[in-house]
């Protein structure tokens, strides 16, 4: 009889357990355990991830904690030689009034730019793709051309961003720049400005090179959400009355949700940072009277013509905590608990 159940389980069909080990535990130890899959499984997942890990706390995550550290100290980053001053270049920054202007600067940008960009993004690529006239058996197309408009708008995308920022410099030249080369050309030399000579205008003049430097990638970006939408759902809207304005306010832009959040954070990231625009364009790299000066901007002058590397960190430190403020307030905002699916 004990043959029989050492040999073949005949209810199971498959060959008996082994029989326990004398002073408890099962034969094999962890190797048989239901949890040693598990564990080779995340060695496994461990052995790749764990010097990508190393590089990325060394090369991304210790700089964070070095910059936190030097905000506290009086380092000139001239040399080695520093004191630790506590929250003395904290305290500085709520007396500084460029620094407030700067910063006022990069929250205006944040108010505009979004909405300028990312509203002429939608815009085009809604005319690209679904503003075309209605035909046969197409509830939604684009207009003729549109595959050569959508390289058009894009252009500016493949041209470096110091470029784009030299040739609106010429543009804006007040001696022979296009823009009042256009304004002589039609009779209104009275309308000759010197664009980024004056502290009224330069600002606005940062404004327009960016939008037109962002908004063909929202175009094509727009545009590749649009052709994912069911042509059924255009053709319901057209068969229930709905004109363009409102198949885009109650179809399109729906279901288009995520990618147009996506597209105001980064848009938004993009406008507290502004740096290279304004280093290049702008008379003085901010000014005039730093009417175009932006927090980087500002924190690039204290490191490296200043000699304030331990107050530029702590420039840098309240840059980053507004940049979280807005990146979690933008993705709460914009969490959608009822989403659309199709």
């Amino acid at each position: 009889m004990a043959s029989d159940s050492s040999a073949v389980d005949r209810t199971a069909g498959r060959p008996a357990p082994p029989p326990p080990v004398p002073g408890g535990g099962n034969r094999g130890g962890f190797r048989t355990s239901p949890h040693y899959r598990t564990y080779v499984k995340y060695r496994f997942i461990a052995g790749f991830l764990a010097v990508p890990l190393v590089l990325y706390g060394a090369l991304v995550v210790s700089p964070f904690f070095q910059t936190f550290y030097y905000s506290l100290t009086d380092w000139t980053g001239l040399s080695s030689d520093f004191a630790f001053i506590g929250l003395d270049n904290f305290e500085r920054l709520l007396e500084d009034d460029i620094f407030h202007k700067a910063l006022w600067h990069n929250v205006l940008l944040l108010l505009i730019l979004p909405v300028l960009t990312l509203g002429l993004g939608l815009f085009f690529a809604f005319m690209l793709n679904v503003g075309g006239r209605h035909n046969r058996g197409e509830a939604a197309t684009g207009v003729r051309g549109s595959h050569f408009y959508k390289i058009v708008y894009f252009f500016p995308q493949a041209l470096s961003i110091a470029i784009v920022v030299v040739l609106w410099k010429y543009i804006f030249n007040p001696q022979g720049g296009l823009l009042n080369g256009v304004l002589t050309a039609f009779g209104l030399e009275e309308w000759h400005q010197s664009w980024l000579g004056d502290p009224r205008l330069a600002f606005w003049c940062v404004v327009v090179v960016m939008v037109w430097a962002n908004v063909g990638f929202y175009v094509v970006l727009f545009s590749a959400a649009m052709g994912s939408i069911p042509k059924e759902i255009y053709e319901a809207a057209l068969l229930d009355g709905a004109g363009r304005v409102t198949t885009f306010f109650r179809v399109t832009l729906p279901l288009m949700r995520d990618t147009v959040q996506t597209g105001w954070v980064y848009m938004g990231i993009m406008a507290l940072d502004a740096f290279a625009v304004v280093h290049i364009l702008t008379v003085n790299a901010g000014g005039p009277a730093y009417s175009t000066i932006v927090t980087p901007v500002y924190l690039y002058n204290k490191a490296f013509k200043d000699g304030q590397a331990g107050y530029a960190t702590a420039v840098a430190v309240a840059l980053l905590i507004v940049t979280m403020i807005f990146s979690v307030a933008a993705m709460a905002l914009g969490r959608n608990k009822d989403r659309i699916e199709f």
